[in-house]
């Protein structure tokens, strides 16, 4: 069954679960991808370099670009993306190209990962992979609708193949479309239809009828192809059926386009590698009353008294879980209690945990625990409208003024002053002073707005901080450890936040674009300068890093402000609920995406095309994508995000430019209106592809497809209907999404997340607190000590591990036993026939 997409903004949209019914069976579908970096890549620019890039292609949609690391045959990329998709996709791509000032970029080389390759591992992908050559005859895309009979008559049997139509077809013009036309291969006869000129999207409606010829039965072929008037026709696509194939199931409907069968060419490493990790998650959500059991026993752990904290459910699973899981189950944990708006008891209950088992306060929460993982995404989930408010004016500034700043002697490059005023090279001493005065002038902004920005934190925040620093207090009440309830919450709130979102801006969506090098060297200045004043100073003048000197005395003065911030950040009152809002992790009224977009009108009279895109500000909520002239204007237009029935991408040749994208709306009286909007780049095309099509995910009546063109001079340009009310041409990709902090919450999809953890870590769990004798082996040695109170102590405690042990392995048969039950619903349905038209 195709997935329903999830609201992201505004109260919580029914998970897809609820969404299908109570008796229903959701599923979902992420592609996590991280292209981390490349190596031995081929010089392709005259310097012996190249300016490499890589684009990431999901079936036929361009789905992300990573940054351009330039002048580097080793870039170094480390970009992760998370794309929610359709269920039916086929293959994930990698296009490697150099970037070109004059002319267009280089193809440098591909990789292509079939579906079935992804999740041949659960794991997923984590290595290296050769780069391959790029086929134009294997570069095909699209679909083609058939109709085929097989026919008997006097003169014997006949095969009739009805060709009505293809879609998306490879563009293999410059004008950016095609002229395709069809070739029917049955045996040794072959027919051709019709060309149909410019047009990526052609109507043939023919019918080609076919002799059988003596001999043993032939496959049907039917190849697609882009005629030229010079030089050779170009490939597009093929289909195939065999004779079986023919005889009891005739093809009738749409067909993926195929390359033709061949080997994939191994470069053998000659156009280098890219290390990539990539990972498939499908899961199949039961409906909300069957995960029930599990949550209960999940809130019951945070819920319990504090001496029952080792024996818990959440304990056993934390134990059961390994460390490159953390991450994902810290991210699934709290936006589940967020949900269910107990997020501060969840993160109390893992400090407490991580405090108590910790006996040197020098190593609190340094590693990567499950408390230290969820205090961090739960900081992303709920703060980054806070963390963008208090650093995106100077992180603006840093890109905006790329200022040239260094204080390591060893990177200093001396002779960059001479190439630019002509007054002969500085010295060190005068590049370190040039260099202080700027980072101080950023960084004195940075600090002023990080404490005074007490007012601003979300008081999720401040409770969560509030709570874990009593925790602190009280694990180490001595004077010599006063700092430590300091460094506990700057550890988080400086160290994992403040300066991580400086140093990769990206990550946190503060800019559009990854910094070049030179300003990626001022951003790990800086950020290295928070990071101490979040350690409160404690290793300055130590390590490696000396050439830091000349900032101490800045940062020394900075110390003292912060530790009155954290003392004010704390001053909350605790009644206050920490888990914030229980369905969102947005406000419908809140703007999730803003910024300067060209905006153009259907069909402007009078107007070149150039000439019809107006710029304006835009701003979109979970209500309402409204715009004006600049920020500051009063007079606002706006469309109801209600009124949405599709976001889509527009093709190049439709207005000769690229990066354009359609919202097609639908208004109280039920006319349908197209608004045009062009985008700078292909990575804010993406960005506003998703937060439309996230925003717009509850609505009704949604499109299942448009055009891609535009209607201009009396015919779509995609298809060249003559009709503006004719169907479109192109399915609609309204489930492709990027994942991002404001996901929507869907406590059964999380929970379904948990209850996919626990399978991995069944069999131990079994042998751990079931079979494990080790624990009869504690309990015999508290008996030989003599101690009563400690046997007791010891009985209690692994009498409790046993018994939650005992309920999760319970709550694990219950779901298994619902997820058989409903497949064998779902393959009955499928055996019966199809589950939608």
């Amino acid at each position: 069954m195709p997935s329903l997409p999830r609201s992201s903004l505004g109260t919580r949209a029914p998970s897809w679960s609820e969404s299908l019914g109570q008796g229903a069976m959701a599923k979902s579908s992420s592609l996590n991808v991280r292209v981390v970096e490349g190596r031995a890549l081929p010089a392709k620019d005259v310097s012996g370099s190249s300016d490499p890039y890589c684009i990431v292609k999901v079936d036929d949609e361009v789905v992300a670009r990573t940054a351009t690391i330039w002048r580097s045959l080793s870039p170094f990329w480390g970009e992760e993306y998370t794309v929610n998709l359709p269920l039916d996709f086929h293959h994930l791509s990698f296009y490697v190209l150099d970037e070109d000032t004059v002319g267009q970029d280089d193809i440098i080389g591909k990789i292509s990962l079939s579906r079935e390759a992804i999740t041949a591992d659960p794991r997923g992908i984590d290595s290296w992979i050769n780069l391959s050559r790029v086929d134009p005859d294997s570069e095909v895309q699209g679909e083609i609708c058939l109709s085929v009979q097989t026919l008997e008559d006097v003169r014997g049997r006949c095969l009739h193949c009805h060709v009505l139509q293809a879609r998306d077809l490879a563009p293999r013009d410059i004008s950016g479309t095609s002229d395709p036309f069809a070739r029917v291969f049955w045996g040794s006869q072959s027919l051709e239809t019709s060309t149909i000129k410019k047009t990526r999207f052609p109507h043939w409606d023919e019918v080609l009828e076919l002799r059988e010829m003596p001999g043993s039965p032939s496959p049907l072929r039917v190849e697609l192809w882009d005629w030229d008037m010079v030089g050779k026709n170009d490939f597009l696509g093929m289909v195939e059926f065999p004779p079986q194939v023919l005889q009891h199931n005739p093809p009738n409907g749409w067909f993926r386009l195929l390359p033709f069968p061949r080997a994939e060419e191994d470069s053998g490493g000659s156009l280098g590698a890219l290390r990539l990790k990539v990972r498939l998650t499908e899961d199949s959500v039961l409906p909300s009353r069957y995960y029930q059991p599990l949550r209960e026993l999940l809130m019951e752990s945070v819920l319990g008294p504090a001496e029952e904290d080792a024996a818990s459910p959440l304990a056993v699973l934390e134990e059961l879980t390994s460390g490159d899981c953390r991450q994902e189950l810290a991210t699934k944990l709290v936006k589940l209690f967020l949900g269910q708006g107990l997020t501060g008891p969840f993160l109390d209950y893992l400090t407490r945990r991580e405090v108590a088992r910790t006996t040197d306060p020098n190593t609190l929460f340094r590693s990567n625990s499950l408390a230290s993982k969820s205090v961090e995404q739960f900081m992303k989930l709920v703060g980054m409208p806070y963390l963008h408010e208090v650093l995106r004016p100077v992180i603006n500034r840093v890109f905006e003024e790329r200022k040239y700043m260094e204080l390591d002697p060893c990177k200093m490059d001396l002779g960059r002053t001479r190439r630019i005023s002509f007054k002969g090279a500085p010295s060190e001493e005068h590049v370190r002073e040039a260099s202080l005065g700027l980072l101080t002038g950023y960084l004195g902004p940075i600090v002023d707005a990080i404490v005074g920005s007490v007012g601003r934190c979300p008081s999720a925040m401040r409770l969560a901080f509030k709570q874990l620093r009593q925790r602190v207090e009280e694990r180490f009440p001595q004077a010599e450890h006063e700092d430590v309830k300091y460094l506990a919450i700057s550890g988080f709130l400086f160290l994992r936040f403040f300066a991580p979102a400086i140093l990769s801006p990206k990550l946190f969506d503060l800019r559009d674009q990854h910094a070049d090098p030179q300003t990626s060297r001022s951003l790990l200045l800086l950020a290295k300068a928070v990071q101490s004043i979040g350690n409160l100073g404690q290793q300055l003048g130590q390590g490696k890093e000396l050439w830091m000197a000349p900032l101490h005395p800045f940062l020394l003065q900075s110390i003292s402000r912060v530790r009155d911030f954290l003392d004010q950040l704390v001053e909350v009152d605790g009644k206050e609920e920490a888990g914030g809002p229980a369905r969102a992790l947005v406000p419908p009224s809140m703007t999730v995406r803003e910024g300067y977009l060209l905006k153009r009108k259907e069909e402007p009279a009078g107007l070149a095309t150039r000439f019809a895109f107006k710029k304006r500000y835009f701003r979109l909520s979970g209500e309402m994508l409204s715009y004006s002239k600049s920020p500051e204007w009063q007079m606002r237009s706006s469309i109801p995000v209600s009124h949405i029935r599709a976001v889509e991408r527009v093709d190049e040749g439709a207005f000769q430019l690229p990066h354009v994208m359609q919202v097609v709306t639908q208004d109280g009286a039920g006319a349908p209106h197209t608004t045009y909007l062009q985008c700078k780049n292909v990575n804010e095309l993406n960005q506003w592809l998703s937060a439309l099509r996230k925003a717009s995910a509850p609505n009704p009546d949604k499109l299942a497809s448009c055009h891609p063109g535009a209607f201009r001079s009396g015919h779509w340009t995609c298809c060249l209907q003559a009709e503006r009310s004719a169907s479109g041409c192109s399915r609609t990709h309204s489930a492709v999404t990027l994942g991002d902090w404001s996901d929507p919450l869907d406590p059964d999809a999380e929970t379904q997340m948990v209850y996919r953890q626990l399978l991995l870590g069944r069999d131990r769990l079994r042998m751990k607190f079931l079979e494990d004798s080790n624990m009869d082996t504690t309990l015999e040695a508290a008996t030989e000590q003599g101690s009563s109170a400690m046997e007791g102590a010891c009985t209690d405690a692994l009498a409790r591990q046993r018994e939650a042990a005992a309920r999760l392995l319970k709550v694990l048969t219950d779901l298994d036993q619902a997820h058989e039950e409903f497949q064998q619903q779902e393959q009955g349905k499928v055996v019966s026939g199809p589950l939608r038209p």
